[in-house]
């Protein structure tokens, strides 16, 4: 019989039987909790939500959504990775793993868990065996070329958020200009300009993650590992060196 859960190209699809694993990373600064503390206000009423937080030596970030209260504080759980915080998400995900199946039989009718990395730089993404889809989220304060330079989770993220968009104007920042470089980098996949206080940003963000929901829902699913692709320059005797580029799983 063919495992369910993979799809026939062989890539594993994301079991629909379980809530869905959403994960959010991006660098120290950009609004991960912010994010994650706004898509738990939107749509606790109509879905049942959990929340794990990475930091290394503290569970800062869930006090502050728990301080919040955009869930109930059980609800909100805290892995101190006590070292790179990337080590926990993508090498060494035992911690949040359990943490996260802890969740899910505490709370049988979870529709989804929101993972949160801890704050690390631009390579850094989820490993696909703990996420069934990730975000990576930017600022405008980061600067407005950072999108335009790349790395795996700009490029390769089922979603890019180009967070607090209201600040562009006081960071010397051209948020559309951003917006539209990071669409090019991505090649097609989305990208969401956000801001709080921008309505019609909140209601594209909201869309995408019951979209996101319903295909997991359907078992359609594909988590996708959008981790480091090594690019390697080879010189040829020949009149027209060329580069090529290698993408490893």
């Amino acid at each position: 019989m063919p495992d369910p859960t993979t799809s026939p190209t062989g890539d594993h699809t994301s079991a629909p039987g379980r809530p869905l694993r959403l994960g959010v990373c991006g660098p120290v600064g950009t609004g991960k909790s912010s994010l994650i503390a706004l898509l738990c206000r939107e749509l606790s009423a109509e879905l049942q939500l959990a929340v794990v937080t990475n930091d290394i030596y503290t569970d800062e970030d869930a006090r502050f959504l728990r301080s919040a209260g955009v869930l109930d504080a059980d609800r909100i759980r805290a892995v101190e990775t006590g070292a790179c915080p990337h080590t926990a998400i993508r090498d060494d995900i035992s911690a949040n793993l359990l943490e996260v199946e802890t969740l899910e039989e505490d709370y049988p009718d979870l529709d989804a868990v929101l993972l949160e990395s801890g704050g690390d730089n631009l390579t850094a993404t989820f490993s696909p065996a703990l996420v069934d889809a990730q975000i990576f989220v930017l600022d405008v304060a980061g600067g407005g070329d950072v999108a335009r330079k790349g790395g795996p989770g700009i490029e390769r993220a089922d979603l890019l958020v180009v967070n607090k968009t209201d600040l562009a104007p006081h960071v010397g920042v051209d948020a559309a200009l951003m917006r539209t470089e990071a669409a090019s980098a991505r090649g097609g996949r989305p990208v969401i300009a956000l801001s709080r206080h921008d309505r019609t940003s909140i209601d594209l963000l909201l869309a995408w993650v019951r979209e996101v929901l319903a295909t997991h829902r359907a078992g359609a699913l594909v988590p996708v590992d959008p981790g480091p692709m090594a690019r390697h320059s080879h010189a040829h005797e020949h009149d027209h060196p060329h580069e090529h580029e290698h993408e490893h799983a």
